[in-house]
């Protein structure tokens, strides 16, 4: 009888399919279980017969898992070699032999999919690779085996696997890929054979004896220790050695032990702190890394038990809570280091070791190698010695668990959900180029933190879309921008991992001092273009009042005034102030990153910075040495295509509004709102820029910054490098080059954009063209100005429309552009088209794949070529008729706003401009939307070309805008400075009028009182409102207070005639709130009343003018900020320049700076006021009542 009838006689077969079943179980054994023998069988065995005998141990322990039923696993096809497992196991299975396939699903977790089951058996020896990882093997192959809480017995033993799962390279948990796949045994292996049980040589030493070895060092001498284990360091790798520590301890000492056998490696998996252990044949070293220290070292005979001494194993800790904690900016992130038990519910990053435990705390195991098994949804993992940190980035959960070099980290339960993979938009690279990049810094951890935080968004938002390991990349190389680039601290791993008192880069965190920590509130958010235009388009009318948008004292506007001051506001948000609102400690700075880009076409004045996920509009100034000020507007093509980050900027909100509010009271009604919207847009400075990813232009330009001397040589080198990759010479004839050609131009003129009936952009550029066309093999961008390039120079018109109209806020007068045609080696395509006959004008029309190139360079050849423009003191003396001026904004009104029937709507603008001097003058634009230009807003410099200069009919020069006029913005205010403005110069009254400055201090005596009048008007048509009806008889049911005064100061060099409106007369009649609230009272009945000190004022029997007059005379000496009103003729101004002078000033413009008027009843206090405001200050004598 054969061996195979033999098998089948012996389980007596009921069926023919159990029959079929049990002939391929015995082929299996003998082909792929049987080699695995090791040593002899008994005498007279042959082969058949031992593995008919191991089939058959086999079979009875497959049915004692089969839930008592004495049936065999038929569902099971058959056992399966580890070959064919991984040749052709695609996706994550399970296998479970003694539950059904309704029990896998009913443990399958809430909202989870139960992974596909396989009726597979797996047969083999557990045995162990070359760094310790557990395999299952047989005479096909092996496979990894990941193993809860192993027993050291089990190595070597023949088992078969009742409940597994296993995990291909393409799912994600393996932190190798090219390993194939691996295997999660759950539960106890079915050992087949029976051991060899064996006692360990010797009577073992306690930890403190075993300690008193260590220091003398005896060669050839070996111990026995047992010892409950400390600590489990993970397994190291360093220049091809792989070992770990673990340590043994008592009540009162621990002992180190060093285990770099490649045969003992697996040990690491086996020892769980609180267990207790008996290493054998442990010899003692020297270790030199850790200061020349001894420890234990295991040898080729070392071998590990574990004992049935009572474990004493660690109990998690509580964890403080971290909810009821109040937020300190200066608080440090103190760590904590405990024991945690927990389930593993999000993975925020397998590739930079991110995890959430529990949901509420995160887990972060960069600090340590990749563990060889990625943690999954589902896991339960206890850790040991573990931080506890709060905290450490804004970004993470309120509490962090942070391993290092001595922590341990073991899973307790593999989970259920093998197709757990993490959103891919939140997960950083597998291969881990984070940790290495950790590894080689080592930052500390909140700002690991934020890097992977960073990482992730970048993922989602950068363009064009790098590949994760560039994004890693990138976003490590912000980490460094944003923080600086730190200290670097060197690791000393066996410290971190020895030494009794810990210190790890985690502890070291904790105690940095507070000049080095970076606290929340420091820590730079990011925030994509899409999010921000959105937020800043809640946040423009949001808890906005109405009432907040009015001057000082708008109660006392009348209707017209009203909604004209409502028409436009504007409010401007820092990058450091954040977008929360308040000042809660939640408040972060904000990082944008992006390309810049020229604008679109349906507005073309200012550049775009762009993402994956929007754009939004940038006012860019760059600093010029040459250029007045040091700044000048964006000029640079080289910027266009740059990868940047921006971590200086203003965000400005400008608000349009048209209203139709019938009184001050119904402010907070907005039906009386017909139209509002918003433009946003950022302000930023060159200086604020960091080159990410530098254009191929803006690398030349970089290349050519750092080279300062040397020229001539490195041009020399860079022919001889073309001449070897063969790159031809370029070329100033019409040769064999193709490719592209290039024109020179020095812009001379520029006008503003226009808008044809097709509704295209369009403008001109009056340039002078150096040199002949040019042609190149390559495009030659903005390389250095070739010699042939020069020469005579030729007047050109170029026209930009369309889509080339986008260049117009980066062709600057004064500067030198490249005008690169690509794609054709016709050089005709730059020479233009000839003006009328007899005329040497030449057009050129750009066309929309053309581009300009600025030429940093020469710009030393146009010393003396740039006109400076003028500065307002010259606009104000001079006389031409169209100018352009550059200055400062002081003030914006907006003059109208109406939609026409159209659908146009026109933006009229009058611009208070002023120079360094403080002169200034009115600057009138009319615009509609297309053409209006961003950042005209107070303490923002302006260049104004071409305006058109006028006189008024009262003498007073103003500005307005004509068809080629246009602005730019040369400097932007430092909103990140709270310096106030420079206050207005002091002036003496005599030389006021021939100095030409609108605004002054002027300190005098009142010579006498002229004229004062308070009068209730009517809030619609601005006249006398008397008995609650308007005397006008209109309807209007509401009514404003008003006043207004004049007087005679002098300083004694002149006098001026002084008028004084609104709140500016409570303060300078020195009257309280309440007396100027019963004076209003007191009026409201009559209407008005008109005071004049001379004796001509109107008749009042309650004492009211009693009470005014003694206010007035109470007026002594003024010191008060004013502009000037009307001025003498200038030829008047010459003859009486050493006589006393009559000027009239008015002080209404004080209510936009300060508000209020000081008083002071003391002379000598006068002079220490002046320097705390930019107001009246007045001085009076006496008391007044006012009943």
């Amino acid at each position: 009888m054969d061996a195979q009838q033999h098998f089948r006689d012996e389980f007596n077969v009921q069926n023919e399919a159990e029959a079929k079943w049990l002939e391929g179980l015995l082929p299996f054994v003998r082909e792929y279980v049987w080699p695995l023998m090791s040593g002899p069988g008994p005498r007279g065995q042959t082969a058949d017969d031992g593995a008919s005998q191991l089939s058959a141990s086999v079979l009875k322990r497959i049915r004692g898992k089969m839930s008592g039923t004495r049936t065999l696993p038929l569902s099971y096809s058959r056992p399966v070699c580890v070959s064919e497992l991984l040749a052709h196991q695609r996706l994550p299975c399970v296998s479970d032999l003694s539950r059904s396939t309704d029990q896998e699903r009913a443990g399958t977790p809430a909202g989870r999919r139960a992974p596909p089951r396989a009726h597979l058996l797996l047969i083999g020896r557990l045995t162990h690779g070359r760094e310790g990882e557990w395999t299952l093997t047989d005479a096909s192959g092996s496979v990894a085996c990941e193993v809860v809480s192993p027993s050291p017995l089990w190595m070597g033993r023949l088992v078969f696997l009742p409940h597994w799962h296993y995990v291909p390279h393409s799912a994600p948990g393996r932190a190798q890929p090219e390993v194939g796949g691996f295997t999660e045994v759950i539960g106890s292996p079915v050992l087949l054979c029976p051991g060899s049980v064996q006692g360990l040589a010797g009577d073992p030493l306690a930890v403190k004896e075993a300690a008193a070895f260590v220091h003398d060092r005896v060669p050839g001498r070996r111990l026995s220790v047992c010892g409950q284990v400390a600590s489990v360091c993970p397994l190291l790798v360093i220049s091809g050695t792989a070992f770990f520590f673990f340590t043994l301890s008592d009540d009162t000492r621990t002992l180190p032990v060093l285990v770099k056998n490649s045969g003992s490696l697996w040990w690491a998996q086996c020892m769980s702190v609180g267990e207790s252990v008996r290493v054998t044949a442990l010899r003692v070293c020297v270790l030199q890394p850790w200061g020349g220290k001894n420890v234990l070292c295991a040898t080729e005979h070392s071998e590990m038990r574990k004992t049935h001494d009572q474990c004493r194993t660690p109990a998690p800790e509580t964890l403080p809570s971290t909810e009821s904690q109040p937020e300190r900016r200066d608080r440090l992130k103190r760590s904590r280091v405990i024991n945690y038990q927990g389930t593993v519910t999000e993975v925020v990053s397998g590739g930079a070791g991110l995890y959430v435990m529990d949901g509420k705390l995160g887990l972060c195991l960069a600090y340590q190698p990749d563990l060889k098994r990625k943690l999954r949804v589902g896991d339960s993992v206890v850790l040991h010695h573990v931080h506890l940190l709060h905290r450490p980035c804004p970004d993470s959960p309120a509490g962090t668990l942070c391993t290092c070099l001595r922590s341990t980290v073991r899973v307790t339960k593999f989970s259920a959900v093998l197709n757990s993979r993490s959103a891919p938009d939140r997960n950083c690279p597998d291969d881990g180029v984070l940790q290495r990049l950790l590894v080689e810094r080592n930052p500390d951890v909140s700002r690991y933190l934020w890097t992977c935080h960073l990482c992730s968004r970048l993922r989602r938002s950068l363009l064009p879309s790098p590949s994760p390991q560039c994004t890693c990349v990138l976003s490590w190389t912000l980490m460094e921008v944003a923080f600086g680039p730190g200290q670097r601290r060197r690791r000393d791993i066996y410290a971190e991992m020895l030494d009794e008192t810990h210190n790890c880069p985690l502890t070291l965190a904790a105690a940095l001092p507070a000049t080095l920590y970076v606290s929340d509130s420091e820590q730079h958010q990011y925030i994509s273009l899409s999010e921000l235009h959105k937020s800043l388009q809640e946040d423009c009318w949001a808890d906005t009042s109405l009432r907040s948008l009015l001057p000082p004292g708008g109660g006392a506007l009348t209707r017209a005034e009203m909604n004209a001051a409502l028409a436009w506001s504007s409010k401007t948000l820092t990058s450091v102030s954040g977008l929360q609102p308040g000042d809660s400690p939640g408040r972060r700075p904000l990082m944008l990153v992006g390309v810049l880009e020229l604008p679109s076409r349906a507005s073309p004045h200012t550049l775009q910075l762009r993402d994956r996920a929007g754009a939004i509009a940038c006012v860019v100034t760059e600093t010029d040495r040459e250029a007045a000020g040091g700044h000048r507007a964006a000029f640079d093509t080289a910027w266009i295509g740059c990868l940047v980050c921006i971590l200086q900027f203003t965000m400005v909100m400008e608000r349009f509004l048209q209203s139709n509010f019938p009184s001050y009271r119904h402010l907070d009604q907005h039906k009386f709102i017909t139209h509002k919207h918003c433009r946003v847009y950022l302000q930023f400075s060159q200086k604020s820029i960091h080159i990410l990813s530098p254009s191929g232009a803006m690398e030349t330009h970089l290349r050519h910054k750092e080279a300062e001397s040397g020229a001539e040589e490195k041009e020399a080198t860079a022919r001889k490098r073309r001449r070897e990759d063969g790159d031809p010479e370029p070329s100033s004839s019409s040769g064999t080059a193709t490719g592209c050609v290039s024109l020179v131009l020095r812009v001379e003129q520029k006008n503003g954009v226009t808008w044809q009936e097709d509704e295209e952009a369009s403008f001109s550029v009056a340039a002078a063209a150096m040199g002949p066309v040019a042609i190149w093999g390559r495009d030659p961008e903005n390389g250095q100005l070739k010699d042939f390039e020069g020469g005579s120079e030729k007047k050109v018109t170029v026209v930009c429309s369309g889509a080339s109209a986008r260049w117009f806020p980066l062709l600057q007068p004064g500067c030198f552009y490249r005008l690169v045609a690509s794609g054709t080696s016709d050089g005709s395509a730059l020479e233009g088209a000839s003006g009328p006959r007899g005329s040497r004008d030449v057009t050129l029309r750009v066309r929309p794949d053309w581009a300009f190139h600025t030429l940093t360079r020469p710009l030393h050849l146009a010393r003396g070529l740039r006109a400076a423009p003028l500065t307002v003191s010259e606009v104000l003396d001079g006389s031409g008729d169209v100018v352009s001026f550059q200055g400062s904004v002081s003030d914006r009104i907006n003059l109208n706003d109406r939609t026409r029937d159209a659908g146009h709507v026109n933006v009229g603008v009058r611009l208070t401009v002023c120079d360094r001097s403080g002169r200034s003058l009115h600057v009138f634009l009319n615009f509609n939307r297309k053409t209006y230009p961003p950042g005209l807003l107070p303490g923002n410099t302006l260049l104004l070309s071409a305006f058109r200069r006028r006189v008024s009919r009262s003498g007073r020069v103003y500005c307005s805008n004509i068809a080629v006029s246009w602005v730019a913005v040369m400097r932007v205010r430092d909103e990140s400075r709270s310096e106030e403005p420079p206050p207005a110069p002091v002036m003496h009254l005599a030389r006021w009028t021939q100095d030409g400055c609108t605004v002054g201090r002027v300190k005098g005596h009142v010579v006498r009182f002229l004229f004062m009048q308070l009068w209730w008007k009517c809030f619609e048509c601005g006249s006398v409102y008397t008995q609650s009806a308007c005397s006008r008889r209109c309807l209007s049911s509401s009514a404003v207070f008003d006043c207004t005064a004049k007087l005679v100061l002098e300083d004694g060099t002149g006098e001026a005639h002084v008028h004084f409106a609104g709140a500016l007369v409570r303060q300078l009649l020195a009257l309280s709130s309440p007396q100027w609230e019963g004076l209003q009272r007191a009026l409201k009945a009559r209407g008005q009343i008109q005071v004049y000190p001379l004796g001509r004022s109107q008749a009042c029997d309650d004492g009211l003018l009693d009470f005014l007059l003694a206010c007035v005379h109470g007026v002594n000496e003024l010191f008060l900020t004013c502009s000037i009103e009307s001025r003498t003729k200038e030829g008047e101004a010459r003859t009486q320049k050493k006589k006393k002078q009559t000027t009239d000033m008015d002080v209404n413009t004080l209510t936009n700076t300060d508000g209020q008027i000081h008083t002071e009843k003391e002379a000598n206090t006068i002079d220490q006021c002046v320097a705390k405001v930019i107001s009246s200050v007045v001085c009076f004598r006496g008391q007044k009542q006012l009943t």
